[in-house]
């Protein structure tokens, strides 16, 4: 006779084992013949009481008499039976117990009866956790291997069997590594040794795994494992589930990578990182090997047309194929798309192409047949294809490739696909749409800028001009060297606040009003005040524009004029860094100018201030982008600026370059660069033998005095032939300032090697100008005659009055 025991854990022994049932033996009269110990504790009676009487009536109910017949003709029907049967416990309660039952035949042919009892509630709770056991290893969809102390396989489950397609009995005595391959096999038995040995359950550990019988095909499971042990902690095994969550897991993974697409492309407007932000998100994770390779006009910041879809250039690459350079094009290559390829098709209708199993017979080989070769040599062996699209504008391709990662792309890998490339589409375009912008402003503030600072007698200069980068924006730096009267020259740097368009046109604005302004022959301070109004005016007008105009506010100046007959410099600022000046014996140092208030803030007074500068001193004029250029103090700054400027050199093109390597060698990492204006200029004197000076009385004689000292003097410089008209324009010059100026008058001429300049002053503020005489006026024509007689002529104020001047252009025999 074979009994059922069964062992489980704690609290979970089976009922009906023999060491636990109340076991009876029945004659066949339904006699009671045998009677255990375990009987007689569950229903108490003891054994001298129960031996010999008749079950009915005794244990069973009359009235449940049917029970019994029902349980003896099923059991000699089918050699056994169990259920449940009413039976009456000695202090008289009724008790429901599960009942095993089973005939047994004597040596005499007589028959008897063997009975395991337990209470039902016990058998049930048994019965119930025995189907949950059958249901795990029979209709479970998770996986259920156990396992010797050995790893050897025990049993599994249906599930395991549709893993290995082998029948659930034929796995006892197979190993893991009769179904994965050697990489999963130690991967496995690992986490089951470290649970046999610990003890401690491992939870949903996700894992690949690839079965020998398809090794191509890459699962992900998720296993946990525990340890088997009986009530007196004997290790018997361990157990473990697997589940495979290949879906999930990659479900998961697409959404990881969805997420981490949003975080990291896009960062800046620049076109071409933009392209390699996508690439280096698509792989390694999506596809093994990326290219991005965009329309020649997007590249630009223009415009992609329709004509332009046959012609693409490689922006990005990404590629772990050995000598990719033999397959994958290289970044900057220009790729003409065949018009029957699958990139052509691509483009044309503006739609995703996914091949999932690469043939040699592709149209994809038609881009490049030997690359396409080389390539599926090496095991390259899907595609997909996505169109770059951005506000109905086609920008580029998007190309991946899977040669590492043995599963073919799927559908939903041509979604992720699609919302990289849409995503990436709008930045890409975004960034285009910016260097537009930014190309046109650099343009504009280019071609604001001189192009060529003009040579001067009074200084030699050099300069620099160096624009924010792309993430900052194109700034309003300018600089200017603007010839004045009497061979005196302004030096000018400016920045307005902000950067873009806007910024541009404005320093465009101010640096006309500047050379206006210089014209008139102003004072610095006078010059600032003026631009101040004008930078006000400017912010008025900005005020009803709309909310995505910046506003420009303000600006900062230096304006300095130097006069290298008197070796005197005026200079004012407006919020803006003071010069540095270098003696001729190199000394340096930043002169004390006031500050001045910023342009724009209005009402506010500058001041002047005037500097002796020697023939030979350095005066350098610069925007605060220069001192602030690196992450460092400006105090530091200032003194690399000073030590850069006392280094010897034997040009300024040298010093610039100086300057530059000492403040702006770190300017390609600044996360936030601005414009950076330089202009240094080195002083020159202009001769006493070039320069004579006279005083003449205020008195009607006057004119004919001025006339014959600029005889003798044009005779001393050999400048005979230009007398007679000069003596006019003295004479006219002079005969005015007796009649309508003031105190002493001031008679200057200067020579230069193509202009002789004549100059006279006194103390009036009144300007004379010039107008169309009647034919009945005895006077009026000599302002007039003097226009028509020199090159250019004007008047400039100081605080002691006013001075007219001339220019006459020297002959080429006459120039020194």
């Amino acid at each position: 006779m074979e009994i059922p025991v069964t062992t489980f854990s704690e609290g979970q022994e089976d009922p009906l084992a023999v060491q636990r049932a109340a076991s009876v033996v029945l004659d066949d009269g339904g006699r009671i013949v045998g009677w255990s110990e375990r009987a007689q504790a569950l229903l108490g009676y003891p054994s001298e009481e129960a031996l010999g009487r008749s079950t009915i009536g005794f244990l069973v109910d009359p009235s449940d008499y049917h029970v019994v017949m029902e349980a003896a003709a099923a059991c000699l029907r089918d050699q056994g039976w169990f259920g449940l049967v009413p039976v009456r416990h000695r202090d008289g309660r009724r008790m429901e117990f599960g009942c095993w039952s089973r005939p047994i035949i004597k040596g005499d042919s007589s028959r008897e009866w063997f009975l395991l009892g337990a209470p039902a509630e016990e058998v049930v709770r048994w019965n119930t956790d025995r189907s949950v056991l059958e249901g795990l290893f029979r209709r479970s969809p998770i996986g259920l291997s156990v396992h010797a102390p050995d790893l050897s396989i025990l049993r599994v489950n249906r599930a395991i069997s549709r893993f290995s397609q082998i029948p659930p009995e034929q796995h006892r005595g197979l190993r893991t590594s009769d179904f994965l391959i050697q990489h999963d096999t130690d991967t496995v038995e690992r986490q089951l040794r470290e649970v046999l040995e610990t003890g401690q359950s491992s939870i949903f550990t996700e894992q690949p795994c690839r079965l020998r019988r398809e090794p191509s095909r890459e699962l992900i499971v998720s296993i946990s494992a525990f340890r088997l042990q009986d009530p007196s902690g004997r290790i018997l095994g361990v157990t473990q589930t697997v589940e495979d969550v290949t879906d999930r897991y990659r479900a998961r993974r697409r959404l990881a990578l969805l997420n981490e697409a949003g975080a990291r492309i896009g960062t800046t407007l620049d076109v071409a990182r933009t392209a390699r932000e996508l690439a280096d998100v698509a792989a390694p994770d999506l596809a093994d090997c990326v290219s991005v390779d965009l329309l020649e006009p997007v590249i630009h910041g223009e415009e992609p047309g329709q004509q332009t879809l046959g012609t693409l250039r490689r922006t990005a690459v990404r590629s772990p194929l050995p000598s990719d350079a033999d397959v994958m094009y290289p970044v900057g290559h220009t790729i003409d798309v065949p018009p029957d390829s699958v990139q052509a098709r691509c483009l044309a209708e503006r739609r995703p192409i996914l091949e999932a199993q690469l043939q040699r017979s592709s149209a994809w080989l038609d881009l490049d047949p030997e690359r396409a070769e080389r390539a599926l040599s090496l095991g390259t062996h899907s595609l997909m294809v996505v169109p770059l699209v951005a506000r109905g504008l086609v920008l580029g391709l998007l190309s991946l490739w899977r040669w590492r990662q043995l599963d073919p792309f799927e559908e939903d890998d041509l979604r992720v696909a699609e919302e990289f490339a849409s995503r990436a589409a709008v930045c890409i375009d975004n960034a285009r749409r910016y260097t537009q912008q930014y190309q046109a402003a650099l343009t504009l503030q280019h071609s604001l800028l001189p192009h060529e600072v003009p040579r001067h007698l009074a200084v030699e200069v050099a300069h620099r001009y160096l624009p924010a980068d792309a993430a900052s924006g194109v700034g309003g730096d300018w600089f200017d060297v603007i010839p004045l009267s009497g061979l005196r020259v302004a030096l000018v740097v400016g920045d307005v606040v902000g950067h873009g368009i806007h910024a541009a046109a404005t320093m465009g604005r101010l640096r006309t009003a500047v050379h206006t302004l210089a014209n008139l022959d102003l004072t610095p301070d006078e010059v600032l005040a003026h631009l101040d109004d004008l930078v006000d005016r400017l912010a008025e007008e900005q005020e009803p524009t709309s909310e995505q105009s910046p506003q420009i506010v303000g600006a900062t100046c230096l304006y300095a004029v130097y006069d290298p007959v008197s070796q005197r410099c005026a200079l004012a600022r407006a919020g803006h860094p003071p010069p540095a000046v270098v003696s001729p014996a190199g000394q340096v140092h930043l002169p004390d100018i006031p500050a001045g208030p910023p342009l724009g803030l209005g009402g506010l007074p500058f001041e002047a201030a005037e500097l002796t500068l020697p023939e030979g001193s350095l005066l350098t004029l610069y925007t605060d982008g220069l001192i602030h250029a690196r992450k460092r103090d400006v105090e530091e700054s200032l003194a690399d600026l000073c030590g850069a400027l006392t280094a010897p050199a034997l040009s300024l093109e040298e010093t610039c370059e100086a300057v530059e390597g000492a403040l702006l060698r770190d300017r390609a990492t600044d996360e936030v660069a601005d414009d950076v204006a330089l202009l240094i200029a080195r002083t020159r004197v202009l001769a006493a033998a070039n320069v004579v000076t006279w005083e003449l009385p205020v008195q009607a004689t006057a004119a004919a005095g001025a006339r014959a000292l600029t005889a003798s003097q044009l005779a001393e410089w050999e400048l005979e032939e230009m007398a007679f008209t000069t003596e006019l324009i003295v004479s006219e010059l002079v005969t005015n300032a007796y009649r309508y100026g003031g105190g002493p008058i001031t008679l200057r001429f200067i020579r230069d090697h193509h202009h002789l300049i004549c100059e006279v002053s006194d103390t009036s503020s009144t300007s004379p100008h010039l107008r169309r005489a009647r034919t009945t006026d005895e006077g009026g024509r000599g302002l007039f005659l003097v226009a028509q007689l020199t090159e250019r002529w004007g008047t400039r104020y100081t605080r002691e009055g006013k001075t007219i001047w001339t220019e006459q252009l020297l002959s080429s025999g006459s120039a020194r």
